[in-house]
């Protein structure tokens, strides 16, 4: 077993902190890094040590390897854990961690690569039985050749970055006419955002819900799966609400997409936390979108209902150790939904940096913050602009959903513009209510508001 008695964790704001959580249960200590601009951060006030790796630009800081690797040097750490985003699936970072005999908290470079190739990620998964969509097998070399896949697969189809996500390097494409067009701006967009132009054809599902699947597997070849999150509200592919369980999974379908993750992941030998990002389509059928190698953004809604702390389990494994628990044993308890605070305005979402004039964290049964924010504290306008995380849970959906606009309500943050409005509004909408949505609900819900506003206007 490996001695990991102190851990620098190579990122900022709650994910830093919730990381610290944590270690200072399980007796280790933490080293923080930070930026010139998060001198003050809560992050750096938590730790056991703290060291500034560079100006306020992450490329000068929190992705600045040298700098990093320089800091768990000094400090003598037995680890790295990379939180999410930044380093975290970087396998040139894990590679570099491992070559200076710091534990990389989290796959073995290869994995991370593989994974991060969202062509080869495909290749791998169809090989371990996990269904994918029809599309190119490897990257489009030119227009020709998108044509000639597009008459295979039908339209629409949907183009995507190979080195990324995040909806840079995304073309849906509905017509032949668009195809050659939509491709070169595609291909501008990821290079443009990963230094890498590779983009890749699929099948495009026109009203998918986003379903993921959470994993654990060690060393040793044993897996298990925390059962999915539902992940479907999403704006520009970016995921503002999260809840677990999804409500329209059936048991069968959780333990049909859960084994199906399982075994990929005994298939290219998996070990630390994973998810497995799935479409579900009308019909009830399942693909493989992508696999992110680290810990996500909204790992405590699984944790809210399978009292499992991800963390914590992600460390263990670092040590070498098994998994504490077996498939039998993970029970999912109630109903958990996460909405994500933003320091943005709620109806343009254009960021909204700045001093934080009062701040009120809502409490109450099955209620958790996880945040970095503090009053007085300043939003620097150089990160991602998520301040919170504002967790629920209940023995319902529908308790959840009350829960939540009471937590909503309680929560005050002054100072600046956040999306708690946004939220709110959410939570009374009737379709989110019922669970009656897909992908395209923000597009919709906003062209609702957007008419009523309109029409309460005109009233007046």
């Amino acid at each position: 077993m490996r001695e990991i008695k102190k851990i620098l964790i190579a990122n900022r704001g709650e994910i830093a902190c919730r990381i610290m959580w944590t270690c200072k249960e399980m007796g280790i200590r933490t080293v923080a890094v930070h930026s010139e601009a998060d001198r003050d951060a809560l992050h750096v006030k938590f730790a056991d040590e703290a060291i500034c790796i560079g100006p306020a630009s992450s490329a000068e800081s929190y992705l600045n390897i040298p700098a990093i690797i320089s800091a768990a040097e000094i400090t003598n750490v037995d680890a790295i854990h990379p939180g999410y985003g930044f380093l975290a699936e970087s396998s040139t970072f894990a590679t570099i961690c491992e070559e200076c005999n710091i534990k990389f908290i989290g796959p073995k470079p290869e994995i991370i690569k593989m994974m991060g190739d969202k062509v080869e990620a495909r290749r791998t998964m169809q090989a371990a039985g996990v269904p994918i969509l029809p599309g190119s097998p490897d990257p489009i070399a030119d227009a020709e050749e998108a044509k000639k896949i597009a008459k295979e697969i039908g339209f629409p189809l949907i183009i995507k970055a190979a080195a990324g996500g995040g909806g840079r390097g995304m073309r849906i494409v509905r017509e032949e006419k668009d195809l050659e067009s939509q491709l070169e701006t595609a291909q501008a967009e990821a290079l443009a955002a990963f230094k890498d132009g590779s983009v890749y054809i699929e099948r495009y599902i026109e009203r998918p819900r986003h379903i993921e699947i959470q994993v654990l597997a060690d060393e040793y070849g044993d897996c298990i799966h925390l059962g999915e999150r539902e992940c479907t509200i999403q704006r520009r592919h970016q995921k503002l609400l999260e809840e677990a369980p999804s409500p329209v999974l059936t048991a069968e379908q959780r333990e049909q997409m859960g084994s199906v993750a399982v075994k990929a992941c005994e298939e290219i030998g998996y070990s630390s936390a994973g998810t497995f990002e799935f479409l579900l389509d009308e019909d009830g059928s399942f693909y493989f979108m992508e696999m992110n190698t680290r810990i996500q953004v909204e790992h405590p809604v699984t944790e809210m209902v399978t009292l499992a702390d991800i963390v914590y389990n992600q460390i263990r494994i670092a040590r070498g150790e098994t998994l504490s628990y077996k498939q039998e044993d993970v029970h999912i308890v109630g109903h958990s939904i996460e909405c994500r605070i933003n320091a943005e305005d709620p109806e343009k979402f254009t960021p909204s940096p700045g001093k934080i004039t009062a701040f009120n964290i809502p409490g109450g049964p099955g209620v958790r913050v996880d945040t970095a924010v503090y009053p007085d504290y300043v939003v620097p306008p150089y990160y991602d602009s998520m301040i919170a995380k504002l967790i629920v849970q209940a023995r319902t959906r529908e308790g959840a959903i009350r829960r939540m606009r009471r937590a909503l309500e309680m929560m005050v943050i002054e100072g600046i513009k956040t999306t708690i409005p946004l939220h709110q509004k959410i939570m009374e909408n009737e379709k989110f209510q019922k669970g009656d949505f897909s992908t395209k609900f923000m597009e919709e819900f906003m062209e609702a508001e957007n008419k009523k506003e309109k029409a309460e206007k005109a009233s007046q």
